[in-house]
């Protein structure tokens, strides 16, 4: 039972993680090469498919800023706004967020570095591409973008976590641990209380055993009975 607990409590912790990972802003440092406009059929707000418009689903043109890393590697963003839905970045500014990639558009003889802050994940087999929700120049492509917001996230979040696991210790030693011990306590009770009904319930039967086979022994020779008389 201890090992389901626990590995129940890993694939939670797992799943938080992953959950975290796709959803929290990560920081890309690239080149932006170039941005296109694609019409695409959007399945939900992470999937987008190419098609004709004739599929039935949501088609509507998607923006995607084209990116490469320094080692020359493609790296592919679509840029779509949030809202006010799920995730809460609140991104309302697209065509801005279009209109810097343009500006920092570069080549390879005359590179300009970005930092692309966004969300999600690039699975090419899922047609799934990275939100880019802002884009901003940087000096090189050795710079190394500090995440403070997921830094100060999580460790709200693992305070949140520690107040509210100190609540429920709290709350299970003054309610519950009694209710417990109580029980134990009654279930003890009880079963002292029937061990010692078994016992003597067996030295009655004992008894009465013994009664019957001396009454029998009254009916049988002296030299066959099998109980002395007292």
């Amino acid at each position: 039972m201890r090992i389901v607990k626990y590995v129940a409590l890993a694939l939670l912790v797992l799943l938080v993680a992953i959950f975290l990972n796709f959803y929290l802003p990560s920081k890309d440092v690239v080149r932006v090469v170039g941005t296109d406009v694609k019409r695409m059929d959007v399945v939900n707000r992470e999937f987008v498919v190419e098609g004709d418009g004739n599929t039935g689903r949501n088609t509507r043109d998607v923006r995607f800023v084209n990116a490469v890393w320094e080692d020359g590697s493609p790296r592919v963003y679509r840029n779509e706004e949030t809202d006010w839905g799920f995730p809460w970045y609140f991104k309302f500014d697209s065509g801005n967020v279009q209109a810097k990639a343009q500006n920092l558009s570069s080549t390879q003889e005359n590179p300009k570095w970005v930092v692309v802050t966004h969300y999600g994940w690039r699975i090419q087999i899922f047609s799934m591409f990275p939100n880019a929700v802002d884009i901003e120049q940087v000096d090189g492509p050795d710079y190394t973008p500090v995440p403070w917001f997921n830094i100060v996230f999580l460790l709200s979040l693992a305070l949140l976590a520690w107040v509210i696991l100190a609540f429920l210790a709290r709350l299970r030693e003054r309610h519950v641990d009694p209710l417990v011990d109580q029980f134990e306590e009654e279930t003890a009770a009880y079963r002292d209380a029937a061990e010692s009904g078994a016992e003597e319930i067996k030295q009655q039967a004992t008894g009465a055993y013994t009664r019957w086979q001396r009454w029998l022994d009254t009916w049988r020779p002296k030299d066959k009975k099998r109980h002395p008389p007292r």
